[in-house]
C-alpha cells in the first residue's frame, strides 16, 4: 500500500538510513569488536581519551586503570595513533564467583585519527597512576606559521 499516508514510514525510512550509516563503521573483526568491553552493552572505545592540541604538538590523555604495562605499545603510523594493551583479570578470583562484573579484562585495539601532521621519531609516552599521557610534537609542517604583512 503505498499510496496510504502513514505517520510512521519516515521515521522508519530515516531509522533504516541511521541503521545502514552506523553499520558502515562497525567494526567488521569479531575479536576487536568483544574486546571493546563491557559485555552485554553497546561496545565502546577503550581507553577512554582526551585530545587536545596547542601550537607545538598533539596531547592525550587516556584513562587506562589497572593495565598490563608489559603488554601496552603505542604507535604512530601517517595521521593515526594506534594504542594497544591488555587487561588482566584480578588473580586469585574465579570468574564465575561474581555476582557482578564492571571492570572489564581483555585485549584492547584503539586507533585514535590526528587532524595534524606528527613528527613520529619524538613521541613520549608516560603511565603513571593508571593515565597513559602521550605528546605527540607536531611536524615543521603542521605548525602555524606567522606571516608578516607588507604595507605600501
Amino acid at each position: 500500500m503505498r499510496g496510504v499516508w502513514s505517520p510512521f514510514r519516515e521515521p522508519e525510512e530515516l531509522f533504516r538510513e541511521m541503521s545502514r550509516l552506523f553499520e558502515a563503521f562497525r567494526p567488521r573483526e569479531g575479536a576487536s569488536f568483544r574486546s571493546a568491553f563491557l559485555p552485554g552493552r553497546s561496545a565502546r572505545a577503550y581507553p577512554l581519551i582526551n585530545l587536545y592540541e596547542d601550537p607545538e604538538a598533539i596531547r592525550i590523555e587516556a584513562l587506562a586503570p589497572g593495565l598490563d604495562t608489559e603488554s601496552l605499545d603505542v604507535s604512530v603510523r601517517n595521521d593515526q595513533l594506534t594504542l594497544t594493551g591488555q587487561k588482566k583479570p584480578l588473580e586469585g578470583v574465579n570468574e564465575e564467583a561474581y555476582h557482578r562484573s564492571e571492570r572489564s579484562t581483555g585485549k584492547f585495539v584503539r586507533v585514535v585519527n590526528l587532524n595534524s601532521e606528527v613528527d613520529s621519531q619524538h613521541v613520549t609516552a608516560e603511565y603513571e597512576d593508571g593515565i597513559l599521557r602521550i605528546t605527540l610534537p607536531k611536524s615543521e609542517r603542521a605548525k602555524p606559521k606567522q606571516i608578516s604583512v607588507s604595507v605600501k
